[in-house]
């Protein structure tokens, strides 16, 4: 072998090591949150507040072997010796090392503080429970300890209404613009109708204007039509606001399939529907599911269209909202908070990896010809 083969196969080599090492990065980076959070979830009230997630893996860590209190007979301001070791209040505080490796520590005041003899030993904290997915999704109550040292009953968080409203949104928010836009999109890759053109342009620019924008317009309409507060206008608004980027990307896909298949079609006596319906759906499907996901994460994950169309009743709360109005209720209660939101996650996932293997090739629809 030359020694120019030897040097491109290296230097592929090192391309290919350097680009596996960065996308190996990238999905680190994407990876540990969400493992964080989903281990998180499964923690308890007291561990998840006294340590980070990661302490569920194997780790070196201070136990007390052994507890006893100092004693009344000593001179809490000079120099103590407990366990064959000496040192002040403050040094015992910080902990004074002992000749096999372990310390003495100090807990606590001078008047009332306690000695403790502790060494390092390899702990998993594994404490797992079931608690919070039940405190979320089914309300049941749980016990808190208030900084008076008493102990408190409190109801817990019920998703379920939220969950099913969330679903009642997505499903026919993500179907309904998928088949307006396939139709759309069929007319105008195949069909010839005057103002083709300047309409596809419309479409397409469409797709830059900001949603923002048309909020208060559509709020008045709906106010005057008394559509405010129901499903039906977060159904109009999110196939409104999703139709030109699904027209646009099914339009790219469906205009790149073979033309001959649709004359045959043409030739044996088919009409448009019937070209449309056996034809284009079966061969769009890639196209379609990419959408798909795209459409259902947005409509899954939106806030701000369901808060300004529904509203936030309690009967017609989406999961956001739910999660939302729990970060402000507590704030300080990470291990609901992390069920919460693994429970909102769960779902998309779900419809992501079902149709993950159509997701490139929808996405390259059109860019590749020939």
């Amino acid at each position: 072998m030359s020694s120019q083969t030897q040097n491109s196969a290296r230097k592929k080599l090192i391309s290919e090591i350097i680009i596996n090492g960065a996308l190996l990065l990238l999905v680190l980076v994407w990876t540990i949150p969400t493992l964080g959070l989903l281990v998180s979830s499964f923690r308890t009230r007291f561990d998840i507040q006294t340590s980070g997630w990661w302490w569920v893996l194997p780790h070196r860590e201070w136990v007390t072997v052994e507890e006893f209190p100092p004693g009344d007979d000593l001179d809490r301001d000079g120099v103590m010796e407990f366990a064959g070791v000496s040192g002040t209040f403050a040094e015992l505080r910080e902990g004074v090392s002992m000749d096999d490796g372990r310390k003495v520590t100090w807990v606590g005041n001078k008047r009332l503080g306690v000695i403790k003899i502790q060494e390092q030993k390899w702990i998993m904290r594994t404490d797992f429970t079931l608690e919070n997915y039940g405190q979320v999704l089914a309300g049941k109550t749980y016990e808190i300890q208030t900084t008076s040292g008493e102990t408190k009953t409190v109801q817990g968080d019920d998703f379920t209404g939220s969950f099913l409203n969330s679903l009642t949104i997505s499903i026919p928010a993500t179907v309904i613009p998928i088949l307006i836009a396939a139709f759309a999109a069929y007319g105008f890759a195949w069909m010839d109708f005057p103002g083709r053109k300047p309409l596809f342009t419309m479409v397409v620019a469409l797709m830059v204007v900001p949603l923002q924008i048309a909020l208060v317009p559509i709020l008045q309409d709906y106010v005057r039509l008394d559509l405010n507060g129901t499903f039906l206008a977060v159904w109009l608004a999110h196939t409104g606001f999703g139709l030109p980027l699904a027209t646009y990307l099914l339009f790219n896909y469906i205009k790149g399939l073979p033309r001959e298949i649709l004359e045959s079609a043409f030739i044996d006596g088919a009409s448009h529907f019937t070209i449309f319906a056996r034809l284009i759906l079966p061969l769009s499907i890639p196209a379609l599911a990419s959408f798909a996901i795209f459409q259902f994460l947005w409509v899954w994950n939106d806030y701000l269209i369901a808060l300004v169309f529904i509203g936030a009743k309690p009967d017609v709360q989406v999961l956001t909202m739910r999660i939302a109005e729990m970060v402000g209720s507590r704030g300080s209660d990470w291990h609901l908070l992390t069920a919460g939101a693994f429970i909102s996650m769960l779902l998309p996932l779900i419809v992501f990896f079902s149709l993950q293997r159509f997701f490139v090739r929808g996405l390259l629809a059109g860019s590749v010809k020939g």
